[in-house]
């Protein structure tokens, strides 16, 4: 029966498990039975997604990703290559914490790069870019590009992601080369003014 995804032969996916139409499930993948997926993704090898996640459309979850229970990714959201989610901030073996997970949000657009960490309880910001290997503690900004450990707000980038000349700190704007959208940063926020 066709279910208007793929998934691979070596892929388990749970009863229960809502999937959107147009998704794939590659190679070693385990979908748990509480999870729910939005159209159009894609789940690269052995990648692990828990009963309490919520995924949008158009994600890309790379390679080696656990998404664990308590995870939210909306729509459009690029997972890169073993990075990292996590849901107790400070686990131990010999104590159960299920009680304690901590709420993650990845909001639209956002791209976690390769083997980048998000420490349980964080929201990254609508466009916001997280370097290779960057690990994010605090709350990230809406078109923030961050790196370091821990991370550190170097930057800011366009929708199609490219960096703005615009400063850190105190007021600018700058055009996107690709799309012409300009943006605005005041008070330590960034805005679309003209989209393209």
């Amino acid at each position: 029966m066709d279910k208007g995804y793929s998934v691979h032969e070596t892929a388990i996916v749970d009863d229960g498990a809502t999937i959107g139409a147009g998704t794939r499930v590659w190679h070693w993948v385990h979908i748990s039975a509480g999870a729910v997926i939005g159209r159009d993704c894609s789940f690269g090898q052995n990648v692990f997604v828990g009963n309490r996640v919520t995924i949008g459309d158009n994600c890309k979850v790379q390679n080696n990703v656990s998404v664990y229970d308590n995870v939210t990714i909306e729509d459009g959201v690029f997972c890169g290559p073993s990075m990292v989610f996590t849901n107790v901030y400070n686990p131990r073996s010999e104590i159960s914490r299920k009680d304690e997970y901590r709420n993650t949000l990845v909001r639209q657009g956002a791209t976690l790069g390769a083997n980048s960490t998000l420490v349980c309880g964080v929201t990254v910001g609508r466009y916001a870019f997280v370097a290779a290997g960057a690990v994010i503690n605090r709350d990230v900004p809406d078109f923030a590009l961050m790196a370091g450990v821990p991370a550190r707000q170097i930057g800011w980038m366009s929708r199609f992601g490219e960096r703005l000349d615009l400063p850190l700190e105190g007021d600018g704007e700058a055009t996107c080369e690709h799309t012409g959208e300009r943006y605005r940063v005041s008070g330590g926020r960034c805005t679309i003014v003209a989209a393209a």
